[in-house]
């Protein structure tokens, strides 16, 4: 019965291009989570998710067409100055992120508030903050966009692989070996605003950080070196997207939410695997 009503369901455009564009941003956020994770920047995707939303509250009142010109190079430049913040700083990192994600998704609502246009402005916020139905909506063009970004995301992440591996353990020791690490940090950056761009679409911006964290710490339940980790991620991260989307829309729940909550469930039952492995 679900099989022959999921046949159905994949007749229909808007169901393969989810698919497609949840597949991608899952593989794209879980690559990165592996490093953020590591460097304890967990928590960087939320506030970089807060600045996007901010960027697209004010492209929205501005009227722009295509809402990523704005938010894009933004949100690279926020994940720039959040990644640079080091101990040397009078601000330090995780109290930068606080501030600005508080900052700008206040910013955001009231400016949506104050300039909606649309009688229906809890609904337009809920879908943003959430993801309800937005990667159910995608339009041919926006499915291209993501593809291609989660393209030049995975890429980048395989050219340095071993780049990302060492700085993501010891800077200074990356330093000493000759890697330039300002630069790499900066390819990261980008990387990073990339994926929270893209993952809006998926799970919405209150949620972003599920995408990075849940794989990743799932991971380590089972597996020590990063590459086993990175792997495993990549392969949760998936498989929870794809029940994500199939059970929401069968049984007509939240898009992001439903992945969210795969995530959580799969989280449980590696931290299960791993103790009876462990008592083994």
């Amino acid at each position: 019965m679900i099989i022959e009503q999921l046949k159905i369901y994949f007749e229909y455009p808007f169901v393969r291009y989810a698919l497609i564009v949840g597949v991608l941003v899952a593989l794209s956020a879980s690559l990165l989570g592996v490093t953020l994770v590591l460097k304890r920047f967990s928590f960087i995707g939320d506030g970089l998710s807060h600045v996007a939303f901010g960027v697209m509250a004010i492209a929205s009142v501005l009227k722009l067409t295509n809402s990523i010109l704005l938010m894009l190079p933004v949100t690279i430049i926020c994940a720039v100055l959040l990644l640079s913040l080091g101990s040397g700083t009078k601000i330090q990192g995780d109290a930068a992120i606080a501030m600005i994600s508080v900052g700008t998704l206040a910013t955001g609502y009231l400016i949506m508030n104050r300039f909606a246009k649309n009688s229906n402005l809890a609904g337009d916020v809920c879908t943003t903050l959430f993801g309800s139905t937005k990667i159910l909506t995608l339009s041919q063009i926006e499915v291209y966009i993501s593809i291609g970004f989660s393209i030049l995301v995975i890429a980048v992440f395989l050219v340095f692989y071993n780049k990302v591996f060492a700085i993501t353990f010891d800077e200074d020791f990356a330093v000493a070996t000759g890697v330039n690490v300002k630069v790499y940090n900066l390819i990261i950056s980008i990387v990073i605003a990339l994926v929270i761009v893209l993952a809006m679409n998926l799970v919405g911006t209150l949620l972003i950080s599920a995408l990075v964290v849940f794989p990743v710490v799932s991971a380590m339940r089972l597996f020590k070196s990063f590459k086993a980790v990175t792997v495993c991620a990549v392969i949760f991260s998936i498989i929870s997207t794809i029940l994500g989307i199939l059970i929401s829309i069968i049984a007509g729940t939240p898009v992001g939410s439903t992945i969210v909550a795969m995530d959580v469930l799969g989280f449980f039952v590696f931290c299960l695997l791993g103790f009876f492995i462990r008592k083994a």
